[in-house]
């Protein structure tokens, strides 16, 4: 039988959030999307994505799990039973994310050990492709990157160990512990990187503001899209973590602290990310714009070439930035595992060891199948179809529910009861008007984008996740636990 979670305080829940908010993305993606949409100028779309998307979006996820103090998929069933199925869709496309999260972790666990030998070598694209992450070459699909298989394993192990505790003893404690030695070791990383030289030629190509592009709708629509991943907004995560907090909690003030929180994060980082590819420029002869990529490319190919010659200095940078990345990662991937463990457990009726024990099984064998030789190629497949087609729309569907089905008047008097923040007028007329026309232009835009340069492979594998998701999902929403 599922048990009755709760957080035995709030500061459990803030670093739970901001641990599942600070992930891969603040670390290697947010300094590229900063620097290729204007620089300095991009400040401006990105924070006033904050203030009319972020912040009030995060306000009714708290809203909703706090009120309803039960899984996602019992919660959107109470709202209207047809309900359920769109539930148990977003909770199966977030376990996706687990799935291929933790592919990525395993490739950081791979580079994290081998950065006290230096193992990459001089060749870091062909230690990358051939050892780690594999290429696109689908001839190399039967073969098994060991290093990255058995670092799968291990993961996965520490995922259940954690998740399969009750959540204060499990999420809550290792929360407590992962995200302030994350921001001590990053501060540690970024205050060093300002002080290598070629560090101003990085902050300044990074901050250089390009006024102009303010005109772009484009640049908007990406620092909406960078506030929605960024924030994990409408994943469930959100709603789930809610759910497990005590009385009197201070909701609003709460998800101030987690936006803040990760904002500065991003930021930070950011400038940590460009003094090394600054220095990297100035010391190697190599121009700024032959640096600059984002993602995998960034973190397991640019960035061992840096601590190559960066001497002694870097056998202890490498390995602090990849302690780091693992530490965002595994609090990352505990928030996007709860809310099918949640739900799994509640529909079940299943004690949530149990459930986590099942699901850990589950996850870890598709994860396995994506340690091949592809391993990378299938990964960003995956992770451009999930987010840009289903989360991102889904994330639209529950705007319409909770506001035009449920009634955000259910809402107010709770969130207004105890935080300093009070919501009214302008906070319902954003998550009714605001939100859902913008999700729709971002998610419209994105499946052009998505589809109209898919390959036949891209197509296949998109074609399976999506026939995987609706076939669980519709299981799950039929299945009757006895009691």
């Amino acid at each position: 039988m599922s048990e009755k979670a709760q957080w035995d305080s709030s500061l459990s829940f803030i670093f739970a959030m901001i641990g599942a908010a600070v992930g891969l993305g603040n670390i290697w993606r947010f300094s590229y999307v900063l620097y290729s949409n204007g620089g300095g100028s991009f400040f401006i779309p990105y924070f006033i994505a904050i203030a009319i998307m972020g912040i009030p979006f995060l306000i009714l996820e708290y809203g909703v799990g706090f009120s309803f103090k039960d899984s996602f998929s019992n919660i959107l069933k109470k709202i209207n039973p047809k309900f359920e199925i769109i539930a148990w869709i977003l909770v199966s496309f977030v376990f996706v994310v687990v799935i291929y999260y933790m592919v990525i972790l395993s490739w950081d666990l791979v580079y994290l050990l081998s950065s006290f030998t230096f193992g990459w070598g001089t060749d870091t694209v062909h230690y990358f492709t051939h050892v780690v992450g594999g290429s696109s070459n689908l001839e190399t699909a039967s073969f098994l990157l060991i290093p990255t298989t058995v670092g799968v394993a291990i993961l996965w192990v520490i995922l259940w160990f954690i998740s399969h505790k009750d959540v204060d003893k499990g999420i809550g404690k290792f929360s407590k512990v992962l995200i302030p030695a994350l921001f001590v070791i990053m501060g540690f990383i970024v205050i060093y990187a300002l002080t290598l030289p070629g560090a101003a030629i990085g902050i300044n190509t990074l901050l250089t503001p390009d006024w102009s592009k303010l005109l772009d709708v484009n640049i908007w629509l990406a620092a909406f899209a960078q506030i929605i991943f960024s924030l994990s907004m409408g994943q469930a995560i959100a709603v789930t973590y809610a759910s497990y907090l005590p009385e009197n909690s201070r909701l609003t003030d709460n998800v101030l602290i987690v936006v803040a929180s990760n904002s500065a994060f991003e930021i930070f980082t950011a400038f940590g990310v460009f003094s090394i590819l600054g220095f990297m420029s100035q010391t190697a002869g190599t121009p700024m714009i032959q640096l600059i990529t984002e993602g995998t490319g960034l973190i397991f190919i640019v960035f061992p070439m840096i601590f190559n010659i960066m001497g002694p200095v870097g056998r202890v940078i490498a390995p602090l930035l990849f302690l780091a990345i693992l530490f965002a990662g595994i609090t990352s991937a505990l928030g996007f595992f709860e809310p099918m463990l949640n739900s799994f457990s509640a529909k079940l009726n299943m004690s949530r060891r149990k459930a986590a024990t099942i699901l850990s099984i589950v996850g870890c064998l598709f994860s396995l199948m994506l340690t091949t030789g592809i391993s990378s190629y299938l990964v960003g497949i995956i992770d451009s179809f999930v987010n840009e087609f289903g989360i991102l729309l889904l994330i639209g569907v529950q705007c319409i529910i909770f506001a035009w089905f449920y009634g955000l008047d259910h809402f107010v008097p709770i969130l207004n009861e105890h935080g300093l923040l009070k919501v009214g007028k302008v906070w319902k007329t954003i998550i009714k008007y605001v939100l859902p026309i913008f999700l729709i232009i971002i998610w419209a835009i994105g499946i052009f984008q998505l589809f109209g340069k898919a390959e036949t492979f891209e197509l296949m594998v998109d074609c399976v996740i999506i026939i995987g998701v609706l076939v669980v999902s519709f299981a799950l929403t039929k299945f009757k636990a006895s009691n």
